[in-house]
C-alpha cells in the first residue's frame, strides 16, 4: 500500500475557497479515477509557512495504480489547480510506502 501525499500552502485570503473547492470538486475527481481506495484531508496546525497548510492524502493499493494515476490523470488535475488558484497555492508531493 502506498500513500500519495499532496501538501498545499494556501494564501490566507484564498484558504476557505480552496478548501471548499477541494471537498466539492477536486477530491471527488481524484477518487473517480479509481486509482485510490481512500483519502483524507488534514490541516497542518504547526506549519512554519505563511498562509494555511493542508495535506491531501490518497491511498493506492499498488505502484501500478499510482503510476497509472500519474500518467493518465495527474497532469490534467494539477493543471486545474493552477488554472483556478495560480500563484495563491503552492503544492509539493511525496510518495510513501506503508511499513506497519
Amino acid at each position: 500500500m502506498l500513500l500519495y501525499n499532496v501538501t498545499s500552502i494556501i494564501e490566507d485570503g484564498t484558504a476557505a475557497q480552496w478548501l471548499q473547492w477541494m471537498q466539492d470538486e477536486h477530491i471527488p475527481k481524484v477518487m473517480e479515477t479509481g486509482k485510490f481506495v481512500s483519502y483524507r484531508l488534514l490541516k497542518v496546525l504547526d506549519s512554519p509557512n505563511e498562509g494555511v497548510t493542508y495535506c491531501a492524502q490518497y491511498v493506492a493499493e499498488s505502484m501500478t495504480e499510482y503510476q497509472q494515476y500519474q500518467e493518465k490523470f495527474a497532469p490534467g488535475l494539477q493543471a486545474e489547480v493552477f488554472q483556478r488558484f495560480e500563484t495563491r497555492v503552492v503544492s509539493f508531493r511525496t510518495l510513501m510506502e506503508y511499513i506497519a
